[in-house]
């Protein structure tokens, strides 16, 4: 959570990119109403703030990685190097 003065309260969803999936306002709703919103996307809430986060929610509410296609092997007799598609981080 980053608080930023003067700033309208909004949830920022990121994919594993940090790429923004999504802004939800926050300004005219409820702690209720933000604790439920979190809870129904998917965010775990600990018992107590020292509690460990079961490993099925450790990277949670984040949606599963996409099916990465293995890389083409260019052609024996091919000089072109192989696409590489743009989304697709070249340290990943």
């Amino acid at each position: 959570m980053k608080h930023l003065p003067g700033a309208d309260p909004e949830l920022v969803l990121l994919n594993h990119r940090y790429e923004e999936l999504e802004r939800i306002p926050l300004s005219d709703m409820t702690r209720e109403e933000i604790n439920q919103l979190v809870q129904k996307l998917g965010f775990y809430r600990k018992e107590t703030p020292d509690a460990p986060v079961p490993e099925e929610f450790r990277f949670a509410p984040a949606k599963p990685l996409p099916t990465l296609q293995p890389p083409k092997a260019p052609a024996a007799d091919s000089k072109t190097p192989p696409e590489r598609d743009d989304k697709e981080h070249p340290d990943l």
